[in-house]
């Protein structure tokens, strides 16, 4: 399923195969707008889908509708993502949470190989609030 409530996301192909239990999956088909100079996966690619990944898992886990704001991500690149036609798959998971803040663990998979890992951190809030508060 398209990722419909995030037009950035909808924009680069990222599909949601799975959303539930404090964990997601996302898969994206490169094209060659993904790739960078070297034609392999731009890492700014790989950074939004572990992004996205985390922030879902986190999502899983309230209910209503929902958006999660990251405070922070660490990542740590390991091979090259791919290259146009490959399909890459994005896993978030929830390791801990408190009332509103979510600790996650996000990987980046081709096929059987290991591209990237990262860390976030995550507030989630109510889609309501979040207008609320806006000041603009």
């Amino acid at each position: 399923m398209m990722l419909s409530d995030n037009p950035f996301l909808n924009e680069l192909g990222f599909e949601l195969t799975s959303m539930a239990g404090g964990t997601a999956e996302i898969i994206i088909k490169l094209q060659s707008q993904h790739m960078n100079s070297w034609q392999v996966m731009h890492g700014g690619i790989i950074m939004t889908l572990l992004d996205a990944s985390m922030s879902r898992a986190a999502r899983s886990l309230v209910e209503g509708v929902t958006s999660a704001a990251t405070v922070e991500m660490k990542t740590s690149f390991f091979q090259p993502g791919g290259k146009v036609d490959s399909q890459i798959r994005g896993v978030g998971r929830v390791l801990h949470r408190s009332t509103t803040m979510y600790y996650c663990e996000g990987e980046i998979w081709n096929g059987e190989s290991l591209v990237a890992k990262s860390m976030g951190t995550f507030k989630v809030f109510k889609r309501a609030d979040i207008a609320r508060r806006l000041k603009v």
